[in-house]
């Protein structure tokens, strides 16, 4: 069970744990706070569902991590639809009016006084809590666990299970990490795929680029983590890896 909740911005499990990672989860839930247009969207159940609103099996798969990696995750409780934590506060994909084909009817005529009230209430609350736990100890390692579609609308197939995300400004984690799981026979890894690493005001740029500690991001396809079984088997494949790759990128 979560630990702390405040605001309904946040979920922190395991802060007392004593391994050297933070593993974050930035679109943990599809949830929309109720002071948010009643709780609604104005989407479908069927959109609400999908990556467009949050990253289906990322929560399960950071949870299972961060019980194998003795170390404290914490994770969003609120849709990206809502307000995108992985994204600056002056991005103007902050709040989305249109994603992957459809229309956010509840963002269409949104204010500058309705994304403040969204910023003070979850996306800086969250942000918060993350870098009072980044501060924590000075050796942390941040690990942000996200997923991905295996195929947006009108665009061909993406084939990599795995990608790791990583900035020009600091690979090194992620290099010892694509490494290891390059040696995964079965694997098709993406090195900054599906996306590029590095989005300048992202969770990564923002609680560690900027203080020089140890950073990746993991996506995992979410077809590949769709229950619980699924998620804690490859939260305990990626262990290793990760605890490896850390080990190599020691400075």
């Amino acid at each position: 069970m979560a630990a702390e909740t405040a605001q309904d911005a946040y979920h922190i499990e395991g802060e007392g744990r004593p391994g050297r990672w933070l593993v974050t989860c930035d679109h943990a839930t599809n949830r929309v706070p109720d002071w948010v247009n009643g709780g609604d969207l104005g989407l479908p159940p069927a959109d609400m569902a999908r990556h467009i609103a949050f990253d289906p099996g990322a929560l399960g798969l950071a949870r299972a991590l961060a019980q194998d990696l003795d170390s404290p995750v914490i994770s969003t409780d609120f849709s990206r639809l809502v307000i995108d934590p992985n994204r600056g506060e002056d991005d103007p994909t902050l709040v989305m009016r249109l994603y992957d084909g459809s229309v956010i009817p509840a963002n269409r005529r949104i204010d500058a006084a309705g994304i403040e009230a969204r910023l003070n209430r979850l996306y800086r609350p969250y942000h918060a809590a993350l870098a009072r736990l980044a501060a924590q100890r000075q050796d942390v390692a941040i690990l942000a666990i996200h997923s991905f579609t295996p195929c947006l609308r009108g665009r061909p197939p993406r084939p990599w299970h795995v990608g790791v995300l990583h900035s020009h400004l600091d690979s090194r984690l992620s290099r010892p990490l694509l490494a290891g799981l390059n040696c995964e026979a079965d694997l098709c890894i993406g090195d900054n795929e599906p996306y590029s690493g590095h989005l300048p005001g992202d969770s990564i740029d923002r609680h560690a680029l900027a203080q020089g500690r140890h950073n990746t991001l993991i996506e995992l396809r979410n077809d590949l983590i769709t229950d619980a079984a699924s998620q804690q088997a490859w939260a305990k494949r990626l262990a290793p890896i990760l605890e490896a790759a850390l080990e190599s990128a020691r400075s």
